[in-house]
């Protein structure tokens, strides 16, 4: 018997409250599938299983409200044999109670796609409701910007309690990039050019293979690097408030792949549409306050995750080059680092090989498909 559990989306995650489950008992569901909606204090979070299995039981209802770790369902292994049902005195009592329902609310209950024998009657003599049906359809949930407020508050101060921060700063030539950037886009329609938001994506995570010490997580007393570049990408929601969900392997795809996935990210992160391993999975995080018109930013690293990176705004600013001085459109890279997991000089040599990776945009733009390029250090 495999136990389905609420992950953990979140270092600032205690609970979470089930939302609709998205399978039913008897169901095949394969790995990676989405079997449930959860609402978190920032978003309602599709749920993968990572399990190939067949449905069992569901014993959480929506509406409920139940920690990290809490059993959500049961499943049965390929060719596993079902036990007998389990009929408590409080399923008894619960199935008591969902029955009868009333013709309104089982006719509501089908256009809702809700099973109705689900759902808790508070009519007479324990019968379902209409109201019951539309409660189960939206149950309450928590007044999300307070809420999100709350978590960022407890995440951050944790943060700021536990992790020995260090901070490095590099200003950044820019004019190779943006002028690659203009070159390319400008023959190209709107729904294929790239911003410049995905080239610094992926010249952070061609820098970390030079620093990994850089890419992971701060558990148990050590650290353990990742085996890949998941970004979590710092995206502001209109209510207020922010979440960092995974750009998953940034270090392993073209630019024209990570365009479209990073569009789609922003549009799902604020559409309250994104899944737990996006919420579970980055190995750092960068942000981006440059269209804030920020000129630098200092962030604080999200646990257990040991390092943060933050861009701000491209502005011309008197730069020398050549021995020769003039107008240059520079940007301030920073980095914020865990001292547990790394220390200045590894954090120094990120932002040069950031520096060296954002000089040579083809090389960025060759890398993930093109053989032999792919190697952690630029060209």
């Amino acid at each position: 018997m495999i136990e389905f559990k609420l992950p953990s989306l979140g270092a600032d995650m205690d609970e979470g409250t089930l939302l609709t489950w998205q399978v039913k008992p008897g169901e095949a569901v394969k790995r990676g599938q989405v079997v449930a909606v959860v609402d978190t204090s920032k978003a309602a979070v599709d749920v993968e299983i990572w399990h190939d299995g067949v449905v069992h039981e569901l014993l959480v209802q929506p509406g409920e409200k139940v920690p990290v770790g809490a059993v959500l369902a049961t499943l049965l292994a390929p060719g596993e044999v079902a036990p007998p049902p389990r009929l408590t005195a409080a399923t008894q009592t619960a199935a008591a109670a969902r029955h009868p329902v009333s013709p309104s609310a089982r006719k509501r209950a089908k256009e809702l796609g809700i099973d109705p024998d689900t759902v808790t009657g508070t009519g007479a003599q324990g019968s379902v409701t209409l109201a019951d049906m539309e409660a189960a359809a939206a149950p309450g949930v928590p007044d999300r910007q307070k809420e999100m407020r709350k978590a960022i508050a407890a995440a951050m101060s944790r943060s700021k309690r536990e992790i020995p921060h260090y901070y490095l700063s590099e200003t950044i030539p820019m004019a190779n990039a943006l002028a690659w950037l203009q070159q390319r886009n400008e023959s190209l329609p709107i729904t294929e050019r790239i911003l410049p938001a995905v080239l610094l994506l992926k010249a952070v995570a061609m820098a970390l293979k030079r620093t990994p010490e850089l890419n992971g997580f701060y558990r148990d007393g050590a650290f353990q690097p990742a085996l890949a570049v998941h970004a979590g990408v710092a995206i502001s929601l209109r209510g207020g408030g922010l979440v960092a969900p995974a750009l998953h392997d940034v270090g392993d795809k073209p630019l024209t792949q990570l365009m479209p996935e990073l569009a789609d990210l922003v549009k799902r992160a604020r559409a309250g549409s994104l899944r737990s391993s996006e919420m579970s999975d980055p190995t750092l995080t960068v942000t981006n306050l440059g269209d804030q018109g920020v000129e630098s930013v200092f962030g604080v690293i999200y646990p257990p995750q040991v390092a943060l990176v933050g861009f701000g705004r491209v502005a011309m600013r008197p730069w020398v080059q050549a021995g020769e001085l003039r107008a240059q459109p520079l940007l301030c890279a920073t980095l914020a680092a865990d001292h547990r997991a790394s220390d200045g000089h590894r954090g120094a040599l990120f932002l040069a090989e950031l520096r060296e990776w954002l000089q040579q945009p083809q090389a960025l733009a060759e890398t993930g498909q093109v053989a032999g390029i792919n190697q952690g250090s630029p060209p």
